[in-house]
């Protein structure tokens, strides 16, 4: 791969008004790292288990480098294109408005059914450690909270993401640190770190399954590309933060399934919600509350990225003309789309009262594996234009095997699941016919 250079500000028209640029590289790494590691693998490393056996870790490093394969497609374009609306602005360039619209429907979907798992993920096991409430009325005071720190500013929620990323890799080493206290004192079982798959299901089989889950724990970096357009230098800054980010989550992860696999029985990983509470309360010596306490600011933090992306992106399609113009308005001397924001997060609370996390997880890679595959070959397409400043550049082959590896990973979704994604499917296929007439409608009224 050939490294970004220069830099230069997007001269696409900003109707509706402009985003500021406040990102700096570090703010953007932390932005990344936040996303990533703010939801999956507080949550969902127990359902990991039970899909591929105790070698959780396995699932987990496939997960990661399927990951890094799209990312450098992304990488491409972000820094080739950097303007809010991401997946949808770069397939409309490439394939035209209706696959621009349908990448972002389902973008945009899938970020409105990420914070809606989160919202529930919020009110599980992490939170009845202090107090047990309805999940009606912690989604409802979750997601508003979230909005307005989202509508205050960039800036701001950003900030709020660094100190809540120290917070949630501090909790994550704590588990790292109390699976070496284990193995010092001779408790837990190393041999579950080479079980591969379960009763239900072989090695390879459990393996592809369970890397569908663990696929959750890093989508996040795609949300990124949103906020390119408020990024100082993004050529420059956007590949660094990118892979340096994935890469720490990587490791992370990685020590994180093998300690938690080693430490609990597969069974008691794979029947709790919070299962890295489990590793605390095993190995003992840090309090259980305190724990639970950093696990909430993690998938609170995942959620307010997730929702920064969504209402970002649908700023970003409004302004293509793929969605409703009302959504491009933004709050006077904060220069954050807010109509954008009040949409998005109703929705996500209304998705919040259906469902449970492991089938809005699914459902959402479910979405995310076509956007994946829309975009890498998208990159392939987009090389006719050599119109643009200096940018990243990935090697081929890369965008090939992304797109391969979406098509791979979408045979091991759910029947249900598949269900679920192909109703929003055919929503976003109506949706964007419907989009892509009336465009065509206002280019001809405005030639004539």
């Amino acid at each position: 791969m050939t490294a970004p250079a220069g830099a230069s500000t997007d001269a696409g028209a900003r109707q509706g008004g402009g985003l500021k640029k406040r990102l700096t590289t570090s703010l953007l790494y932390f932005f990344i790292l936040g996303d990533v590691l703010g939801a999956g693998v507080y949550v969902l490393v127990g359902q990991v288990a039970a899909k591929s056996g105790g070698a959780v870790w396995v699932p987990l490093v496939c997960a990661l480098l399927l990951s890094l394969l799209t990312a450098a497609s992304y990488a491409e374009l972000a820094t080739k294109y950097p303007r809010a609306g991401g997946a949808s602005h770069y397939t409309t360039l490439a394939y035209g408005p209706f696959a621009g619209f349908l990448a972002g429907f389902c973008m945009l979907a899938a970020g409105i059914v990420s914070v809606a798992a989160l919202a529930r993920g919020f009110a599980g096991d992490y939170l009845t450690a202090f107090v047990s409430l309805p999940v009606v009325l912690v989604a409802a005071v979750f997601l508003c909270a979230l909005a307005l720190l989202n509508a205050r500013g960039i800036s701001e929620s950003t900030r709020a993401n660094v100190a809540a990323t120290v917070i949630e890799v501090g909790g994550l080493l704590i588990v790292v640190a109390l699976g070496v206290v284990l193995f010092v004192r001779g408790d837990g079982d190393a041999g579950r770190l080479v079980h591969l798959g379960t009763s239900e299901t072989g090695a390879a089989a459990g393996v592809l399954s369970g890397t569908v889950l663990a696929y959750y724990s890093f989508v996040g970096f795609e949300t990124s590309v949103n906020v390119a357009e408020e990024t100082r230098d993004p050529r420059r800054s956007y590949p660094r933060a990118l892979f340096g980010a994935l890469i720490t989550a990587g490791a992370v992860y990685a020590l994180v399934g093998i300690v938690a696999s080693a430490a609990v029985p597969t069974d008691t990983l794979a029947h709790s919600s919070g299962p890295l509470l489990e590793v605390v309360k095993e190995a003992g010596g840090v309090p259980p509350k305190l724990f639970s306490a950093i696990a909430l600011v993690a998938v609170a933090n995942g959620a307010l990225l997730t929702g920064i992306m969504s209402s970002r992106l649908a700023f970003g399609m409004a302004r293509d003309g793929l969605l409703p113009r009302v959504l491009t308005h933004v709050l006077p001397g904060r220069g954050t789309p807010w109509v954008a924001i009040a949409v998005t997060t109703l929705l996500s609370f209304l998705l919040a009262l259906t469902g449970d996390v492991e089938t809005l997880a699914s459902t959402l890679v479910l979405l995310l594996l076509v956007v994946f595959f829309l975009v890498n070959t998208a990159v392939l397409v987009l090389r006719r234009d050599t119109s643009t400043p200096p940018h990243f550049r990935a090697w081929t082959v890369i965008p090939v095997l992304g797109a391969a590896s979406c098509v791979v990973l979408a045979t091991q979704v759910e029947g249900e699941v598949w269900i679920r994604g192909l109703i929003v499917l055919a929503v976003g296929v109506v949706l964007g016919a419907v989009a892509a007439t009336h465009r065509r409608r206002d280019t001809r009224s405005k030639a004539n």
